[in-house]
């Protein structure tokens, strides 16, 4: 009987469907992909999402951190992607989609890059969790080279690794494959002064408008917190502070925090509103960088409206004082 069921149980082993290998990473594969309707549906990192989160973050539709995953940020790009471009914004990408955007630019999705002696030097430091600690530091730099190289590129920095198996991220001339993410859109000439930036708070994204009412830019954003939830309405931008300190009010109650008195902590891109401020005409309220660009979009940000860094930083360069912000609900 046990002889029956070996067989049996082998035969059932061939009728079974072989399990798919996981695509294959690397220069070609990322910069040959196609979409196709089976992209993004597997676990793995896939070659084709990679692709398309390269070329969404180049078309200013923004999918927060290349990581070659499907999620929530990147169907929001891809959904402005597509109101932007008359096509039906359901988020799916499809063949019309997909022409569209690899028409913004035709440059390669990686590219080989030569590590800088000034990528290695740091200094880079272990980041204290705790506010009060973090406020002891004098300056909250990056923990590694590979955090600077992830941010860098706008890449996480498991697939930065993933692509470059038996690299060291921390030497000057290793060369490494990265993210084409500093390669010009084919339509550069929009990058202007921002005339309106609307906050989606439902929808977790950060509109940038033209003056015609035309979506030019998005960004997947954080928005308001328990404690310290967003506010609605519409407000200006009073100003756009680089490397900005970051001050704690015990009035805020944030959990975790103990202390009774007001504590500053010093600039940096681990600074709890990381590389860039842009205030608000609301006390207290702005939209800021993050430390942890992994979870834009995904988590609660301290109260206000919270970017990757390099999103608040390009951002920045596209508000200016009195520019208008409104918070929709």
């Amino acid at each position: 009987m046990k002889r029956v069921a070996y067989i049996a149980l082998g035969i059932l082993c061939l009728l079974r469907p072989a399990m798919a290998a996981p695509p294959e990473l690397n220069l070609e594969a990322v910069n040959k992909a196609e979409w196709s309707a089976e992209s993004g549906r597997s676990k793995e990192t896939d070659p084709a999402i990679v692709k398309i989160q390269v070329l969404l973050d180049r078309a200013r539709f923004s999918p927060g951190v290349i990581d070659g995953r499907n999620g929530e940020n990147l169907r929001n790009a891809i959904k402005a992607f597509e109101a932007a471009h008359d096509l039906k914004p359901d988020g799916n990408l499809d063949e019309d989609a997909w022409s569209k955007l690899k028409e913004t630019s035709s440059d390669p999705a990686l590219v080989e890059y030569t590590i800088k002696g000034e990528d290695v030097k740091g200094p880079f430091m272990t980041i204290p969790e705790k506010m009060e600690d973090q406020a002891k530091l004098d300056y909250l730099g990056y923990s590694s080279p590979e955090e600077l190289l992830a941010e860098k590129f706008h890449m996480d920095m498991d697939l930065l690794k993933v692509l470059n198996p038996g690299k060291s991220l921390d030497k000057a001339g290793t060369s490494i494959l990265v993210a084409n993410v500093a390669a010009k859109p084919a339509d550069s000439e929009k990058a202007e002064k921002a005339a309106k930036i609307e906050i989606v708070k439902n929808e977790h994204i950060l509109r940038v408008l033209n003056k015609d009412g035309s979506v030019v830019a998005t960004y997947p954003a954080s928005i308001g917190s328990e404690e310290k939830p967003a506010p609605s309405g519409s407000y200006k931008v009073r100003a756009v502070a680089p490397n900005p300190n970051y001050t704690y009010n015990p009035d805020y109650g944030f959990k975790g925090v103990k202390a009774k008195e007001k504590f500053e902590i010093k600039p940096g891109p681990n600074n709890p509103v990381g590389s860039t401020w842009i205030d608000l005409s609301i006390e207290s309220y702005g939209i800021h960088g993050t430390p942890e660009p992994e979870k834009v979009g995904k988590a609660y940000s301290h109260g206000c409206v919270r970017l990757t860094n390099w999103d608040v930083q390009a951002l920045s360069k596209m508000v200016e004082k009195g520019t208008p912000v409104d918070f929709i609900d």
